[in-house]
């Protein structure tokens, strides 16, 4: 039984809807500068993994799941009906070449972190190094993946799951704050204004007049997301599992994907408040990925892996921002490029909405 104070599914969701609320309301009344610094969105994140650690907010609920296996889709589906997919791969350019130099970082980091901290960690870590590795270039369902095929032992996984998440609980927020340093960034990685200029114009609104939102928008919308989910779910289950890779979760991600660019070619992208609705749900996820969030368990073993992963991820930037100064590359790209490598579909959508809300297509794009 759950002794937190926070534990039945309803109370769960409105403290979700309700951090993220009161936080936006704060910064619009406000105005605290703090906010330009630490965004609404870190805050997000931080107050549910707070409140999760500390026994007030449960940190096992059947919300959790229904947030990851439907509002995750969904938000994919409402956000994709605006994407006008020549112009959206005209803006990732080369922002997906910052993203294969952040998978090298990747790759190369793994063997480095691994060669300082080897003599403090059992002889077979290596696969937790290699399982991680899968997920920090290929998302969870390669990471399942490849510990399958390194038979990398219970603990060695469970390794890597808390490295990925206390990570994550760090990475997520730099590149959040960097927007902050945009302007010394792109200095110095010598970008054209040109650019500048085309992110600035990129995926301009399609609505045509100033059509007033109505309540059947909102239904509109929120059909088509989830027909759209259940046809996914239901059809990934029917579909082959190609080896350890290609599972039902990654069908699922796929069909979505691939309903939302096809639906974007209809009369249903010109449906208003698509895109504030799919905002809203990013929130919503984001304040559910926090309060998963688990700090607890770390040991003296633990700690010299973290300590790898750390070390690892800063390998990791750094091929990010060599790619993005060898391409002439903007920091809002090169940082969307990195939370596609490191948190993939769910994390580059919340970095692109912070760094640049027209950058969201794209960036799901990319993940």
């Amino acid at each position: 039984m759950d002794e937190s104070y926070v534990s039945s599914p309803a109370a769960v969701l409105t403290v979700l809807c309700g951090i993220g609320a009161c936080l936006f309301f704060l910064e619009e009344r406000t105005r605290w500068k703090l906010f330009n610094y630490f965004p609404p969105l870190i805050f997000i994140y931080a107050v549910p993994a707070i409140l999760s650690n500390t026994g007030v907010l449960a940190k096992n609920s059947v919300v959790y799941d229904w947030l990851g296996s439907t509002v995750l889709p969904m938000f994919l589906v409402i956000m994709l009906l605006k994407v006008d997919v020549a112009s959206t791969v005209r803006v990732m350019g080369r922002g997906v070449f910052v993203m294969l130099f952040g998978s090298a970082g990747v790759v190369i980091g793994a063997p480095v972190a691994l060669l300082l901290v080897k003599d403090k960690l059992p002889e077979d870590i290596w696969k937790a190094f290699g399982a991680l590795a899968g997920s920090w270039i290929g998302g969870t369902g390669n990471m399942a993946a490849v510990a399958e095929g390194l038979k990398t032992s219970p603990e060695g996984f469970g390794l890597a799951v808390l490295g990925d998440n206390l990570v994550y609980m760090i990475w997520l927020p730099i590149l959040l704050a960097s927007k902050s340093f945009a302007g010394i960034f792109n200095r110095f990685t010598r970008v054209d204004a040109k650019r500048i200029q085309m992110l600035e114009a990129a995926q301009p609104r399609t609505e045509t007049g100033h059509e007033s939102v109505r309540m059947r928008h909102f239904l509109y919308l929120l059909f088509l997301g989830f027909v759209c989910t259940w046809a996914a779910q239901a059809l990934s289950g029917r579909l082959p599992a190609i080896g350890p890779v290609l599972t039902a979760s990654t069908w699922k991600i796929l069909l979505i994907t691939t309903m939302g660019l096809l639906l974007s070619l209809t009369p249903a992208r010109r449906i208003p408040a698509s895109h504030e609705l799919a905002m809203a749900l990013l929130y919503i996820f984001v304040a559910n990925i926090g309060a998963q969030a688990d700090v607890s368990g770390l040991s003296r073993s633990a700690g010299w892996f973290i300590l790898a992963c750390y070390v690892w991820i800063a390998v990791h930037g750094a091929f990010c921002v060599l790619g993005a100064y060898l391409l002439r590359v903007d920091l809002h790209s090169a940082a969307i490029a990195s939370a596609a490598n490191i948190g993939g579909a769910a994390s580059a959508p919340l970095v692109a909405a912070h760094h640049n809300e027209k950058l969201v297509p794209a960036s799901i794009l990319m993940a």
